[in-house]
């Protein structure tokens, strides 16, 4: 990887923890657990069989915003990256929606305000359209780029496919946002509506960044995989 990137092997983990926690997110979905003590990232990532090239590539590029594959070195892993984006999906669909529909419920009476109801409608929706969206990518974009590492590449799809009708699925979130600020029922509990406000925002943030993270890093990884395997049927 690139000598200027931002976090490097050598750097302490815990360093990395410490300068933008939001990488703990990254580090839970490539299955590294806390109590590393002092190691350095690229000890951390061994002790538990991580390929660390591709654990960097993540980190740095959500820190930077762009991304340095072009710049040489060591190519991404692109197992540990699709191994990556699924522990996303089980995140999202899992714990982090989930856990939002249950402040909300908490929050406001649905049985009595149609306001309330409306909101929770709107919020099942969603989960519906996040579910449809990655159930998507785990059934046939995922199987697709399983197919191409064992050597076989399918006449009837490509990652442009993908990369050309791959759009932001965080956007209805902020529609939320403003119908909860602007419209809260008067009878809805303040702090727990606030906190689910708050988890709609990382929310948001964190779905921007995995779609980010699939645009930037894992197509381009496939273009290049794709054209490989092309070059080695002439």
């Amino acid at each position: 990887m690139a000598e200027n990137q931002k976090y490097k092997p050598t750097d302490k983990m815990i360093d990395l923890i410490s300068d933008n926690y939001n990488l703990l997110q990254v580090m839970s979905r490539f299955g590294l657990s806390l109590g590393f003590g002092d190691k350095t990232v690229r000890e951390v990532c061994e002790m538990n069989k991580v390929d660390c090239p591709t654990f960097l590539a993540v980190v740095n590029f959500m820190a930077e915003g762009y991304s340095r594959m072009d710049e040489g070195g060591r190519e991404i892993s692109i197992p540990a990256l699709v191994d990556y984006l699924r522990q996303a999906h089980i995140y999202f669909l899992d714990f982090c929606l989930p856990g939002i529909r249950r402040k909300l419920i908490y929050a406001i009476d649905c049985s009595e305000d149609d306001v309330s109801f409306l909101i929770l409608k709107f919020f099942d929706e969603y989960m519906k359209e996040v579910r449809k969206h990655m159930e998507y990518e785990e059934k046939t974009v995922f199987k697709y780029v399983d197919d191409l590492l064992a050597g076989k590449r399918p006449k009837n799809y490509q990652i442009s496919t993908f990369s050309k009708h791959h759009d932001s699925i965080s956007e209805r979130l902020t529609e939320l946002k403003n119908i909860l600020i602007k419209y809260c029922p008067d009878k809805a509990n303040k702090s727990m509506l606030n906190a689910a406000l708050f988890d709609i925002y990382a929310c948001e943030e964190g779905l921007d960044s995995h779609c980010k993270v699939e645009d930037y890093l894992f197509v381009p990884a496939i273009l290049k995989l794709e054209k490989r395997l092309i070059e080695n049927e002439k």
